[in-house]
């Protein structure tokens, strides 16, 4: 019988009176948090099978070897992600500052670190585990790095305040099987005051260094404040669609290898004993010819009630999860950008929402990372920053162009070409224009002056 997969419990944050960390972090605490934050395993491991395809159903007892037992399962869950993923943040996201040296070191940091692609990976993981962490390290370097981790690999732990301030956190893992200590724990804990690596129950006090940033190195992603996935509401209906459209292909191959009734005439023994495998029945009880029946037995379909009931979860799985269908076919029928924009409102709602958590992430790294004098000079210029998120949608570049040219006179000539979606950056776009029109205006000196002189 089919069930549907019970929710587990969402990650509350994991809490430590000040008491217990007034003389630092023993690897005995750590390892007791270490202990708590196991008990989300089960939820993390669940989350992240569903996005790779590895559902439920295939876990489900094997039926006899002689019925169809057809295990499909259609990834809405990676579908759902990399849509929304794509949508909302396919575009880069625009990190700025007033201050042009604070500009070109977040440039700097942004190249070595291939920014674009690890923020999309951030994106993705809050997605499929409702957040993740971002871990900054010198690495013995004067330039920050930066490594997208999954929740289940680091965990912070905060006061119980109001607040909510990150006392310390812990980065860990375990011991491979072939190595000489299988199943053992290893690790770093991390405060403001140092970065701790531990093995085997004990601190490395070797490896053991300052902490640089003098605030614990990593940021929390999240998708929402309940750390809730994206398709994590709708992992039941996912597992029914699984189920019905599993069922349905088990129908088909039903239909197809239907059993031949021979009614009125008996057959031999040796085809009775096999009439499992060869799908025959017979039953017979009279001489006369005319009176025997061979025909295949099929039994009733359900196509109608299996079609109404695929398309029903099909339906509510969109719905619920906030991401638009776009192979469906009615979007080819949004004839105007707004009606476009209606089809993906609630996509857009759940962007704009996340685009604010995101900001809060964003500078908090920044914070982190203009602490370092090797950085910025200014460990405040963190607060002037600007962070744009742009949708990934189809343009209509005239109709763009005819909006920014009818805005002429109305708005600065900034927020003319902020309305060009194939304009990346307006402030170098201006910069390259008013270098066009000086040297136009110097082509023009020249041609007046060389006329003048000609006509000497």
């Amino acid at each position: 019988m089919h069930k549907t997969k019970r929710p587990y419990q969402l990650p509350e944050p994991l809490t430590c009176d000040l008491g217990e960390v007034a003389d630092g972090v023993s690897v005995e605490l750590a390892e007791e948090y270490i202990r708590r934050h196991a008990s989300r395993m089960p939820r993390y491991v669940y989350l992240e099978n569903l996005y790779k395809g590895f559902h439920d159903v295939f876990k489900q007892p094997e039926k006899e070897h002689w019925k169809p037992d057809n295990r499909l399962a259609v990834n809405f869950p990676r579908y759902i992600t990399d849509t929304f993923t794509g949508y909302g943040y396919g575009v880069p996201i625009r990190e700025t500052s007033p201050d042009d040296a604070v500009n070109e070191a977040v440039a700097e940091f942004c190249r070595d670190n291939e920014i674009t692609d690890h923020e999309v990976e951030m994106v993705k993981k809050c997605c499929v585990y409702g957040h993740a962490w971002e871990y900054l390290d010198q690495n013995g370097e004067s330039r920050t790095k930066v490594a997208a981790v999954a929740p289940s690999r680091l965990f912070a732990v905060y006061d119980d305040t109001v607040e909510g301030h990150a006392l310390f956190a812990v980065r860990y893992d375990f011991h491979s099987a072939d190595s000489d200590r299988p199943g053992e724990i290893y690790g770093e804990i991390l405060t403001p005051a140092a970065i701790e690596p531990f093995d085997g129950g004990r601190k490395v006090p070797a490896q053991a260094v300052e902490n640089p940033y003098g605030r614990i190195p990593c940021v929390e992603w999240r998708l929402n404040d309940e750390r809730m996935g994206l398709y994590e509401p709708v992992a039941g209906l996912i597992e029914s669609y699984n189920h019905a459209i599993g069922e349905k292909a088990n129908d088909v191959d039903a239909f197809a290898e239907a059993y031949l009734a021979v009614l009125g005439a008996e057959l031999e023994e040796d085809g009775v004993r096999r009439i499992r495998d060869r799908r025959l029945i017979n039953l017979y009880g009279t001489d006369d010819a005319k009176d025997v029946i061979v025909q295949f037995l099929t039994k009733p379909t359900a196509d109608a009630t299996q079609e109404n009931l695929l398309t029903r979860l099909e339906r509510l799985i969109y719905q619920t999860s906030m991401v638009a269908n776009i192979s469906d076919e009615t979007f080819g029928s949004a004839a105007s950008g707004v009606a476009l924009a209606y089809k993906l409102q609630a996509m857009s709602n759940l962007a704009l929402t996340f685009d604010r958590k995101i900001e809060k992430s964003l500078r908090k790294r920044y914070k982190l990372f203009c602490s370092l004098s090797t950085n910025v000079a200014n460990p405040d210029a963190w607060r002037d920053m600007e962070f744009k998120m742009a949708r990934n949608l189809p343009r209509n570049i005239q109709e763009e162009t005819a909006v920014a040219a009818q805005a002429e006179g109305l708005v600065s000539k900034r927020t003319q070409l902020e309305l060009l979606s194939y304009v990346p950056d307006p402030a170098v776009e201006l910069e390259r224009m008013e270098k066009e029109e000086a040297a136009g205006a110097e082509s023009a000196v020249d041609r007046r002056m060389f006329s003048t002189e000609g006509a000497e």
